[in-house]
């Protein structure tokens, strides 16, 4: 079991919880459970041992929200974000991880600044052309974000509160495209030494308030109107992205 100490055990639990929040009731927060983890394990080992939660999490999203998925979406959004994933991984490979995150940073408060002046100005939505450019532009940088930093949470959150989903239509979607996603990585992750045996063990510790989490959303979930939604989606991306820059 890796040696940490008791604050430290501490921001995890809280991180494990979140991420399971994140799945069920607030997507976008997950970045905070990123950038936690971040901060207590060596970069690459977070990378790796958040990973494996976030699955545990999709699983309870995909669980609860099985029948709400726009599966036209996600298929359209599918060879995008192939070929971001795999762009990620190459680039894995040469750049320093400061400046990774400062660009993701950056493209994360672009994405919010377009989406929110396209829902203010009454943004085409309904034509065929801009849903193809629009997934073929936030899954693009969706599969990149998620492969380098597991930080696609805000990118996708914008795609979906650009398409102006329904609550449980938005976490239906979300759920399944992360779980599908997040899966896909494992092989990679493990090709790159992200996944390890101390992140392993830090897991079956940590699996438990994820459960917690996850259900606690499924709960909230229930009770929360679009507005008071919405509105904690684009907070929580625009905490996730200043966070990268910073």
């Amino acid at each position: 079991m890796p040696e940490l100490l008791w604050f430290g055990w501490a921001l995890l639990g809280l991180a494990a919880v979140i991420v399971g929040l994140s799945k069920t009731a607030v997507p976008g927060a997950g970045t905070v459970a990123v950038a936690i983890f971040a901060a207590v394990l060596p970069a690459k080992q977070s990378t790796g041992t958040i990973l494996l939660l976030l699955i545990v999490a999709d699983i309870f999203a995909v669980l609860a929200y099985r029948r709400n998925a726009n599966w036209k979406a996600l298929l359209g959004l599918a060879p995008a974000v192939i070929a971001g994933i795999l762009v990620g991984v190459l680039f894995l490979f040469f750049a320093d991880d400061v400046w990774v995150k400062k660009s993701i940073g950056v493209i994360l408060l672009v994405v919010i600044a377009v989406t929110l002046f396209r829902r203010r100005m009454g943004g085409p939505v309904a034509d065929e052309g801009p849903h193809r450019l629009a997934a073929a532009t936030y899954g693009t940088l969706g599969g990149f974000t998620t492969m380098v930093a597991n930080a696609a949470g805000p990118v996708m959150s914008m795609y979906f509160l650009a398409m102006r989903f329904p609550v449980k239509e938005f976490l239906g979607t979300a759920a399944w495209f992360f779980a599908i996603v997040n899966i896909s990585k494992v092989p990679f992750s493990i090709g790159l030494g992200l996944i390890t045996v101390p992140g392993l063990l830090i897991d079956l510790v940590l699996v438990p308030l994820v459960v917690g989490g996850a259900l606690l959303g499924r709960w909230l979930a229930g009770r929360m109107n679009q507005t008071l939604f919405e509105r904690l989606v684009v907070i929580f991306t625009v905490v996730g992205a200043l966070y990268l820059l910073v």
